[in-house]
């Protein structure tokens, strides 16, 4: 007796199903806007534990994107993405197909506004997975971090970094950014952003008063740590998060999105550090 049921080129989490065999090496071509290959750039959500799809969008910054098409029939005109090139745009590009970002979609977070049915029924399938990853023990979500004391010491566990001009806010300490790039080997690079033989940044105090017109905030200062004294190649290796050995060899591809995020005082208030770190992360403290 023969089963009518056809087989799914996918497993249960969403994880594509293809038979173990060797890679052809990729390379990055010298007039592609991305340097991140295409076959590097899923992932899974830190909150939710589905797969997205990483792309760059004209502003250079990363943008999660549901991994797979829908009809734009039925998509509000706020959550159509199309990607040209490697690149994720904001708007219909006229095919009867389009991609929406994975904020819109991700179960752990609030719905903005209210989703259109189709949307609805995709966001109850990702949390049933949520819940499957959850309980098979394959996915364990980040803790919550506990909001820094106003008077005590603290070692942001998101730091706030000033780079290039602009305040952006990291993923995780200072001494564990690590480099995205693809070794030979195909991996991920092992090594820190922060290198013992190379110029380091400072901690000091800003001001957190928001610009063009916002509501002040409670905390007048906060920690940041700055890299506005060093050179501005040095400061770009920091934005492309990569290490001083990788940092030279410009046609080594990225395998990972650079996890910086632009920083708004507004919303991320509760990653708002008003004492400067009293564990100096190989950094010297500015006083």
């Amino acid at each position: 007796m023969r089963s009518t049921t056809t087989s799914s080129a996918r497993r249960w989490d969403g994880s594509p199903l293809r038979p173990h065999h060797r890679q052809r090496a990729l390379r990055v071509a010298a007039d592609s806007p991305s340097r991140l290959l295409r076959s590097a750039q899923s992932s899974r959500c830190r909150d939710c534990g589905n797969r997205i799809d990483w792309h760059t969008r004209t502003n250079h910054n990363p943008i999660s994107l549901h991994p797979h098409e829908m009809p734009a029939a039925g998509i509000p005109a706020t959550h159509c993405w199309h990607v040209s090139s490697g690149i994720a745009h904001p708007a219909h590009d006229g095919t009867p197909w389009c991609r929406v970002p994975h904020i819109a979609l991700c179960p752990t977070r609030p719905a903005s506004a209210p989703l259109t049915p189709q949307l609805a029924e995709i966001r109850r399938r990702l949390a049933l997975r949520t819940r499957r990853l959850l309980d098979t023990g394959a996915f364990t979500p980040p803790p919550i971090q506990p909001t820094p004391s106003p008077h005590g010491s603290c070692r942001p566990a998101r730091p706030v970094v000033q780079l290039l001009c602009c305040r952006y806010l990291a993923q995780r300490p200072v001494d564990d950014i690590r480099c995205v790039v693809q070794t030979r080997l195909r991996n991920r690079c092992t090594h820190p952003v922060l290198a013992p033989d190379v110029p380091t940044g400072i901690w000091t105090l800003v001001s957190t008063t928001p610009q063009y017109g916002q509501l002040a905030l409670p905390a007048s200062e906060m920690a940041v740590y700055s890299l506005n004294h060093l050179p501005y190649s040095e400061q770009q290796r920091w934005r492309a998060q990569r290490c001083p050995l990788h940092a030279a060899a410009s046609q080594a591809a990225d395998l990972a999105v650079a996890e910086w995020e632009p920083f708004d005082p507004l919303l991320h208030a509760a990653h708002i550090c008003t004492r400067l770190p009293h564990t100096p992360t190989r950094t010297p403290r500015h006083r």
